[in-house]
């Protein structure tokens, strides 16, 4: 196993590099075709993807991908547009309308900092933007390695993934009963999991990865995106509001589907457990070697993680 403060190291020095370049897309010049960049609104749209987070998709994909021999500005570019999509979406579940939250990131959310109008077209500007980056030939020069990730990324944030899974999970709270187990892990997959998968195939997809390899890097990621929802229902349940930076056991209060409510403490924990060795496992299937160390570290990271 790497070393944690090793892994935590390369973890904060990807979340830099995220940092500064996702500063600079949302610079205020205009691109080539754009007309003007209103300023309120992309002040909202920074305000609502920079200054803070792990940046744990972005480094999933720059890591992935690193498991082919390919780094520098692709998979960083690739990065950047996930994350674009993963802010937005909390921007719009924070509205009142959908969550209702005041607080993420230890900071007032976007429709509190700004106002609910301008929230939610932040939201939609980082949406169709985080396409423009991948669809643009500065990402990668194969037109068809562009065409994958832009319909993985679609497939992955769209109605069959993560906004479904909001959907899913908004329907719950006035369903009049409990969800079953097999309607959680849904719900989850779609609404967490998806982003967290298409992490990595999109690093398999930049590192033109075998069928063999694609398959079992998926079967990681969705591993590894169930044990995070997991794991965050558990912080939700047991953690606080300090160290969180938003507000905890909003679950319990909103009636919310998690696997906590369902199957306890003790039995979410021993869940999470699970899925961080069936991410390990599903590593090893991809014969890639002790490269996926770094990956492996990620699934432990991801179950013990304080916020």
């Amino acid at each position: 196993m790497t070393d944690a403060k090793e892994f935590s190291y390369r973890l904060d020095e990807t979340a830099q590099r995220v940092e500064a370049a996702l500063d600079r897309l949302l610079g205020f010049a205009p691109l080539v075709d754009e007309i003007a960049r209103p300023s309120r609104l992309l002040e909202a749209m920074r305000y609502a993807s920079l200054g803070g987070g792990k940046r744990l998709r972005p480094f999933l994909v720059i890591e992935s991908a690193r498991l082919f021999g390919l780094t520098g500005e692709a998979p960083l570019r690739v990065g950047c547009a996930l994350e674009m999509i993963h802010c937005y979406s909390l921007a719009h579940d924070d509205l009142p309308a959908m969550d209702d939250d005041d607080l993420r990131r230890g900071r007032p959310t976007t429709h509190k900092a700004f106002d609910e109008a301008t929230a939610i077209l932040a939201g939609d500007g980082l949406l169709t933007y985080a396409f423009d980056v991948l669809a643009d030939e500065a990402t990668h020069e194969d037109a068809q390695v562009r065409a994958k990730l832009v319909l993985a990324l679609a497939r992955a944030a769209g109605l069959g993934g993560m906004v479904g899974g909001q959907a899913l999970d908004l329907a719950a709270e006035t369903a009049g009963r409990p969800l079953s187990q097999n309607e959680i892990l849904t719900l989850q997959a779609m609404k967490t999991g998806a982003l967290l998968r298409f992490a990595v195939d999109a690093g398999a997809i930049l590192g033109k990865a075998s069928s063999a390899q694609a398959q079992a890097l998926s079967r990681y990621g969705a591993a590894l995106g169930a044990a995070f929802q997991v794991a965050d229902d558990i912080l939700d349940a047991a953690g606080d509001t300090a160290a969180l930076g938003k507000r905890a056991g909003k679950d319990a209060e909103r009636g919310k589907a998690t696997l906590v409510s369902l199957l306890g403490l003790n039995g979410a924990i021993a869940r999470r457990d699970q899925l961080v060795e069936e991410a390990v496992a599903a590593l090893d299937a991809t014969g890639l070697g002790p490269v996926t160390q770094v990956l492996k570290d990620a699934a432990v990271f991801v179950a013990a993680r304080k916020n």
